[in-house]
Order: C-alpha cells, then structure tokens, then sequence
C-alpha cells in the first residue's frame, strides 16, 4: 500500500483542505482525516494543516510496513507505540533531526488521541519527564503527570550579527520595494505569504493600519 497527501482545491467547510489517502483506490485514511477535519473546524491555518498531513503521512507509511493496513484499532496500540516509532526513525540514514522526530511523534500522538481518547498511555523511561499539572484558575489539587514522549534536542546557540553585518544586510536592497517586505516582516511581525498577498487598498494610511487576508477572514493590524 502507497500513501499520499492530497490537496482538495474545493473543499466543503467542514473538512481540511489537506487529506491522506491510499494512493491506489484513492480511499482516504479515516483516523488521520479526522483528525485533520477536526484541527480545519478549529481554524488551524492551511500551513499547519499541510505540515500535520505530511508528519502523519510519513507516520502511516511506518504503521502499514508493520501492520500491513492504514487503519488503526484500539487493540493494535501498546505503551510503546511511540517508542516503536522513534526507534524506526533513528535507524533511517541519515536519521531526521531530534526536532523533526518530536514533532512527528508530537502529532502522532494528538491524532491517535483524537480517535481513542482511552488508548494505552505512551510510557518510555529515559524519554519523558514527570511534573506537577496545575489546574486552571488554582481550581482543585495539582496533580503529577508524565510529558510527551520526546528525544533530546540540542540546545541552539544563537550568535547576533555584528553591526557590520547589520550594515550590509540593509544595504543589499536595491529598491524600495524589497526594503518595505524586508521591513513589515522583521518589524511588525508579519509572515512572508501575509505580505506578499497585501494589496494598496489593504494600506489604511490615515488610520496607520495595514488590513491582513487570513484563511477565514481580514483583520487589522497596527
């Protein structure tokens, strides 16, 4: 069995534009679409939504090469699932970084949740760690719980560019245009497709607005 992302250009409002399905029969992959339906109704962006679709693709792909189906059941799952699973990605070569296999194994796991609310919690020494929960509000006793299931990422060491490296930086624009994109994105936070999918009417001047097109509707930022 073959699996593949698919992207629905028309999708009904109830279901993500991003889906699973068996690439032969084109039989979609209930558990993960479900779960991707489920994060589209929550409003999740279009890019998250991709980046779930793929991590459980690659997630499906292991599942069938040792159980021979896409479909999950409730009986099929153990403790060490997860476990089961990091350990295939850390023998691939070359291995997926220690960020990419937790935010597989992160969303794995949500989806797995999402279908068997009571599945086998994942427990693996040495990969998790214990900490007291407290409820909102201060509402009744903490309570100490068990973290995801993660590997060790190592810590990044974040070196500030020198001012001559600032200078050229700045420097390297030939235009105005390119130095207004460069500039919305590092000093009002906006990501690259945000402002690339401005247009002259979305600039309120004499209110010092700039209206910003999301997935489900316009809002205004300062």
């Amino acid at each position: 069995m073959k699996f593949r992302v698919i992207h629905q250009k028309t999708p009904s409002g109830a279901h993500s534009p991003y889906q699973v399905v068996e690439q032969s029969t084109g039989k979609g992959v209930g558990w993960i679409n479900r779960y991707l339906d489920r994060d589209y109704v929550r409003r999740l962006a279009n890019t998250s939504l991709y980046s779930y679709a793929n991590s459980l693709l690659h997630f499906v792909r292991w599942w069938e090469s040792v159980h021979h189906t896409g479909d999950i059941s409730k009986d099929d799952l153990t403790e060490s699932t997860l476990l089961d699973y990091v350990r295939f990605q850390s023998s691939l070569q070359p291995p997926p970084s220690a960020p990419t296999i937790n935010d597989r194994v992160a969303c794995a796991d949500r989806a797995i949740r999402n279908e068997f609310p009571d599945a086998p919690c994942q427990a693996a020494h040495g990969f998790q760690q214990v900490y007291l929960h407290r409820r909102p509000l201060g509402l009744g006793r903490p309570r100490f719980e068990l973290s995801r299931l993660r590997v060790r990422e190592p810590k990044l060491t974040i070196i500030p560019l020198s001012v001559d490296e600032v200078a050229r930086f700045w420097s390297s624009f030939r235009n105005a245009r390119d130095l207004a994109i460069v500039g919305l994105m590092l000093m009002h936070g906006l990501r690259s497709a945000e402002v690339m999918a401005l247009n002259r009417d979305d600039a309120l001047l004499s209110e010092g607005q700039l209206r910003l097109l999301t997935n489900f509707h316009h809002h205004r930022r300062r």
